[in-house]
């Protein structure tokens, strides 16, 4: 009894001293993606005690991370209150932000254009959506960016897609399985984001046939309660994700070092600088709101069938 009332008076010690020194934290989302270059940056400086946003947001401030697979997952996470802001594609955050009537998603700037696209197996002639039928398309997860891209691109070319098959077959993967799969030939294409466009075709020998150069790949959103609760602190955290993107673009191959060590650390594999390097020149790295993108990715969202009715955007964009 002695023992339990001794470590309850120094859990109560250590919550006190944590109220009383201002200690915030903020819990952050990031894909192990080097589309998402600021979030793994950011949490590999984080791990080293070198942390970008905790000095920047002053003293007492905590990064917790988080590391999702896909858009949809971190969605999620904001919804149940897990998170607060995340790095994600737009076609989970326009998901969320329709799903919830415009009442829990904000974005609050840009992250990264380009860096995704299709890659088929070399040995066939897959050059338009036309010759895809039939075949079998892996993409990171239903719903997600890649995958509202991939069925889009498909039915304007004139394919019946549905989310359990149709005229070609979409088949929501891991991006770690992806590689796997198309090596084994058990999938003809794979619509992706970097590392895994540039792996698919340095480790598989896959050909891309699409690039997406002008849309949005990642954008930084935050939950309507931590902007409404918390509005200064966003304010600044957008702030320093502003001037971290601007330093990634500045000092690339430092920035390249960072991500191959924390990727590691995610995914227990090993990525070869000259792989990041080759991803590096797909991808576009800005903190500007990319309005323009994520309304044409609405467009894509209702033509992919994920959203019925385009909803009104005019809530979605908020500059803290």
């Amino acid at each position: 009894m002695k023992i339990f009332n001794l470590l309850l008076s120094i859990s109560l010690w250590f919550a006190a001293a944590a109220s009383s020194f201002g200690e915030t934290k903020i819990r952050v989302g990031h894909f192990p993606n080097i589309t998402h270059a600021q979030g793994v940056v950011a949490h590999a400086l984080s791990r080293q005690g070198k942390g970008w946003f905790e000095q920047r947001l002053g003293p007492g401030t905590k990064i917790e991370w988080f590391v999702y697979n896909a858009g949809p997952s971190a969605m999620e996470a904001i919804f149940a209150n897990s998170i607060d802001l995340t790095y994600v594609g737009p076609g989970p955050a326009l998901n969320a932000y329709t799903k919830s009537n415009g009442e829990e998603i904000r974005l609050i700037a840009g992250a990264a254009n380009g860096g995704a696209g299709l890659v088929v197996q070399s040995d066939q002639n897959l050059k338009a959506a036309a010759d895809f039928r039939g075949k079998k398309i892996a993409t990171p997860q239903l719903g997600n960016t890649q995958d509202i891209s991939c069925r889009a691109w498909l039915t304007d070319g004139g394919l019946k897609i549905t989310q359990l098959g149709g005229d070609a077959q979409v088949i929501p993967t891991q991006n770690p399985d992806q590689l796997g799969l198309f090596k084994a030939k058990r999938v003809d294409a794979v619509w992706t984001v970097e590392p895994w466009l540039t792996r698919l075709e340095q480790e598989a020998s896959g050909k891309v046939i699409v690039e997406e150069k002008e849309v949005a790949t990642t954008i930084l959103v935050s939950s309507v309660k931590f902007l409404n609760g918390q509005r200064d602190l966003a304010k600044k955290f957008a702030q320093a994700h502003a001037e971290l993107t601007d330093w990634i673009t500045k000092n690339p191959e430092e920035a390249q070092r960072l991500i191959k060590a924390e990727l590691l650390e995610e995914t227990k594999s090993d990525m070869s600088p000259q792989v990041i390097a080759a991803a590096w020149k797909r991808i576009v790295f800005t903190a500007e709101t990319p309005r323009a993108a994520v309304e044409k990715f609405m467009q894509n969202s209702v033509s992919a069938g994920f959203i019925k009715t385009a909803p009104d955007l005019s809530k979605l964009f908020e500059n803290p």
